[in-house]
């Protein structure tokens, strides 16, 4: 069977590999630099701790891939197991940090309801009393995204699959209601060489922020949307403990994690608008004054930023979000795949989604994770889903 793989980040790297590990005849074109899109930019999360099932579900039939990443790929990736700690402002938050809790322990994660003063053990810079509640699951944390990328594109050429960088899909070709194959662009210097159709027996949307592109060359309306998103790299007045959780203020969005050496990363989106980018334009820089207010909002309830606080550095990227914060992963339209729209969790869910994708293409359906909620169709049917942990 031919597949071809629309997009070079981890989801795409990820199911060219699941694809060619079962002897799928797999190419998989980016048309920048592989993980040169929202995965490059990511802050490298992995965790258990969400708001609904089939997240939580992702998550955990991830967990296997990443904790076993060196000697399956045989890349050390830095996976550090500080875990997340999610902090409540409100009871109604803390009613639902309970729910979230029962729900993550039934489906096996190791979450835990904390006292702000527990939480406070946890991240000792931490002021408990703005909180009435907090959530930790140790066994999640962070993990380098560019040395995965590597990884998953060194066993996907291992298993047979062709890489084709700077090359654009530009079209998408349909035989009746079926796809048939895409017309790809090679970079060149003058712009472009000869465009090429590669057939395929199915083609895989796995394009990130430009998925809803590469929809419409499909003729495929999807809900997803690029937003940007912003971190700031700081040396805090008093160095973050390396030991310390990625540790998110719920309902103020802001979040913290420490680096190597006492450094951090700090972010949070605080704007009320949130107007859709264009991935092939906007600023991949940070701004000073949206990191002097992160900065600020952080050391409202974090003794580590101080007013001695500097900001060294930073970076934007992009989300490609849905109106639920839950991906579209589905067979879009005959011998079209799309797994795309992960509003921030790409990164995290992309072991389990390669699994899918290659299920979805070579079964005809996937038993490792129920996602038929996860049909874009849900939008229409009035049943989208409610992701509330989201940073």
């Amino acid at each position: 069977m031919d597949v071809l793989v629309c997009g070079g980040g981890i989801v795409g790297l990820a199911a060219a590999y699941e694809l060619a590990e079962r002897g799928a005849d797999v190419t998989l074109c980016e048309k920048g630099s592989l993980g040169n899109g929202s995965t490059a930019r990511a802050a490298g999360g992995i965790r258990s701790q969400f708001s609904t099932r089939v997240n939580v579900a992702l998550s955990l039939a991830s967990k296997p891939v990443w904790d076993a990443f060196e000697e399956r790929f045989g890349v050390d990736i830095g996976f550090r197991k500080n875990g997340y700690l999610f902090l409540a402002r409100s009871e109604a938050t803390a009613e639902r940090f309970r729910e979230n809790v029962r729900m993550q322990r039934e489906l096996g994660a190791a979450s835990e309801l904390l006292t702000p003063a527990e939480a406070a053990e946890r991240c000792p810079g931490l002021d408990p009393e703005p909180f009435v509640a907090a959530t930790f699951n140790p066994e999640d944390g962070v993990a380098d995204p560019n040395l995965a990328v590597q990884g998953y594109a060194g066993a996907a050429r291992e298993a047979g699959a062709e890489i084709r960088t700077k090359t654009a899909v530009t079209d998408v070709y349909r035989e009746d209601d079926r796809v048939v194959g895409a017309e790809v662009r090679e970079a060149g210097e003058a712009g472009g060489t000869a465009s090429e159709r590669l057939a395929a027996d199915y083609v895989v949307n796995a394009a990130g922020a430009w998925a809803g592109r590469v929809g419409e060359l499909a003729n495929v309306d999807l809900p997803i949307a690029p937003r940007r998103r912003q971190v700031a790299v700081v040396e805090p007045s008093t160095p973050v403990p390396e030991s310390a959780p990625l540790t998110i203020d719920l309902e103020t969005g802001s979040y913290f994690r420490p680096e190597r050496d006492g450094v951090a990363l700090v972010g949070g989106h605080f704007a009320e608008s949130d107007p859709d980018a264009d991935p092939d334009g906007y600023d991949e820089g940070m701004e000073i004054d949206w990191a002097a207010g992160a900065v600020e909002r952080a050391g409202a309830y974090a003794d580590y930023f101080g007013p001695e606080t500097r900001i060294r550095r930073g970076w934007a990227g992009l989300y490609a979000v849905t109106p639920d914060h839950h991906p579209v992963v589905e067979e879009s339209a005959p011998g079209f795949v799309t797994a795309a729209g992960f509003s921030g969790h790409g990164f995290q869910h992309a072991p389990a989604t390669g699994r899918i994708v290659a299920d979805l293409v070579l079964d005809g359906g996937t038993d490792l994770v129920d996602v038929s909620g996860l049909a874009r169709d849900r939008f229409e049917r009035g049943e989208a889903l409610t992701e509330r942990s989201v940073a």
